[in-house]
């Protein structure tokens, strides 16, 4: 759910009302809603990645909270939102948990100015769940094959992103992921947990 992803988010209405996102127009849909869907990064590791990329600077330090992208910033109507919440249980309910290892630093540059922490292990289950989730009432083209990773940078300088890249190089956390959460865009520019979905299979 980064700054890239946000200005370039789709609008999206269930495939019952509308097939493309380009037949859509004002009269169509007025009320919408922007809504990410992630896995969090628990306590203590997400503090560390929060002063990370305070450190490098990222004016979205404390909008977005560190995070696995499942779904990328994306506008549906506020009428879709109960459909979203039955697909993403659904899909909860299919998933069993799974054990991610974060460790050290790569990067998308040139393609894309950020950097990251790296998965070692949970990759293959973390695309699982990702194909799983973008589906649905939220079906859309992806811009990049997905790639699961934490971001530290996005879009700050270049001496900020090498500093980010050496600096939590050795950076190494294990959790357990149990759920992942729906989050909504504030009118504040903060992104917000408002739902969580228990893997139970």
């Amino acid at each position: 759910m980064e700054r890239a992803m946000m200005r370039g988010a789709p609008s999206l209405v269930p495939r019952a009302q509308v097939a493309t996102p380009a037949q859509l127009n004002a009269d169509q849909v007025t009320d919408v809603v922007r809504i990410g869907v992630a896995i969090p990064i628990p306590e203590p590791y997400a503090a560390s990645l929060v002063r990370a990329r305070i450190h490098a600077r990222d004016p979205l330090a404390h909008a977005i909270p560190p995070h696995i992208t499942l779904l990328p910033p994306t506008d549906v109507p506020a009428d879709a939102v109960a459909d979203v919440h039955h697909h993403l249980a659904s899909i909860a309910s299919q998933q069993s948990p799974f054990v991610v290892e974060l460790h050290g630093t790569d990067t998308f540059r040139p393609i894309s100015p950020v950097v990251f922490v790296r998965l070692d292990s949970g990759v293959a289950e973390c695309a699982q769940l990702q194909a799983a989730v973008n589906d649905g009432p939220v079906a859309q083209t992806l811009r990049f094959p997905y790639h699961p990773h934490v971001t530290l940078a996005h879009e700050v300088d270049d001496a900020a992103l090498d500093a980010a890249f050496h600096d939590m190089a050795g950076f190494d956390a294990v959790f357990p992921v149990a759920h992942f959460c729906l989050y909504e865009h504030g009118d504040d520019g903060v992104w917000r947990d408002v739902s969580t979905y228990v893997l139970t299979s």
